[in-house]
């Protein structure tokens, strides 16, 4: 192999780990943010405890879990997504990734009607019903719209990064010998899962 193969290989697995190291420092970056919000969601609790007990009555549990079970199956899917193209299957791959952007939608999909309900009974940050309640069940519902809205808004730029992803292999730079930008885009969407996992417990199943 000639010295410029060399250096083109070596820029290549360079380039790929700058782009990993880049990811994990970035996701670290999101465990500070939630893990900070956790923080803050537990000494309130600590503090209120009977507001809170009170308030997570108000949220609908098989709706929590259907949305658990619908993130669990999309981050099976995205990593199974990047097994195939690793092994050559390029067009399943891509089916993968569009079941996984259908879960995705499907979550996002649950959470307007979870959220569309909440309003819809006065449930809101800001609303007379709301501000008529004690200050813990204030504080509950205000760590509620923030955290999961929060949350939902990872869901979407992780839908519109595999979207850009799909785009990348119907362009042909997303290869099964290029793939590190899917690796990264699934990692992503491991997080997201990771993040809702320590959500749904917290305001669906601790009461």
């Amino acid at each position: 192999m000639s010295s410029s193969a060399h250096t083109a290989v070596h820029h290549v697995h360079r380039d790929d780990y700058g782009s990993r190291m880049g990811m994990w420092l970035f996701l670290f970056t999101e465990l500070i943010l939630f893990g900070g919000l956790f923080i803050v969601y537990a000494v309130y609790r600590f503090v209120h405890q009977q507001e809170f007990h009170l308030a997570a009555q108000e949220l609908n549990t098989v709706v929590g879990l259907l949305n658990t079970v619908i993130l669990l199956t999309s981050s099976m899917t995205a990593a199974m997504a990047v097994t195939a193209i690793q092994k050559g299957n390029v067009r399943f791959a891509k089916g993968l990734l569009w079941v996984t952007v259908l879960f995705a939608g499907a979550f996002m999909l649950n959470k307007y009607f979870e959220w569309s309900a909440k309003i819809h009974h006065g449930i809101y940050p800001g609303s007379p019903d709301l501000l008529a309640k004690p200050e813990g069940e204030i504080l509950y519902f205000g760590l509620y719209y923030v955290m999961t809205g929060l949350h939902a808004l990872h869901v979407i730029i992780g839908v519109v990064f595999f979207l850009f992803i799909l785009r990348q292999i119907g362009q042909g730079k997303v290869t099964p010998t290029s793939y590190v930008r899917l690796e990264n885009s699934a990692l992503y969407w491991h997080l997201v899962d990771l993040i809702w996992i320590f959500l749904f417990p917290l305001f669906y199943l601790i009461h």
